[in-house]
């Protein structure tokens, strides 16, 4: 298993090398697959490990053609025209003492 991952990181020609090279000494491990492989890479003259491709950058997002219903509703709302609340009443409850705490 591990030797078929190797493919994400090794070109298949150098891991298939690799595969030869660990047979012909008699080892069955992956890591003397990889090893093997990464000196059949350098032997080539190219890099051990391949790149991983940069994904192209994501294209702009259109601006919506369709309005949104929550906005239009919102525009289409009457103005309130209610008077704000006197709270002169609320201030006199924050400032009175309660008589049942000591």
């Amino acid at each position: 298993m591990q030797v078929l991952l190797l493919h994400r990181h090794l070109h298949h020609a150098d891991v298939i090398s690799g595969m030869r090279a660990a047979l012909a000494v008699g080892s069955f491990t992956p890591d003397v697959v990889a090893l093997e492989a990464r000196k059949a890479a350098e032997a080539d003259g190219r890099s051990p490990t391949v790149a991983a491709p940069t994904p192209p950058p994501a294209p702009p997002v259109p601006d919506p053609q369709v309005p949104s219903l929550t906005m239009r509703r919102v525009t289409q709302l009457p103005g309130d025209a209610r008077t704000l609340p006197d709270l002169a009443r609320w201030d006199q409850l924050l400032h009175r003492t309660r008589k049942d705490v000591p």
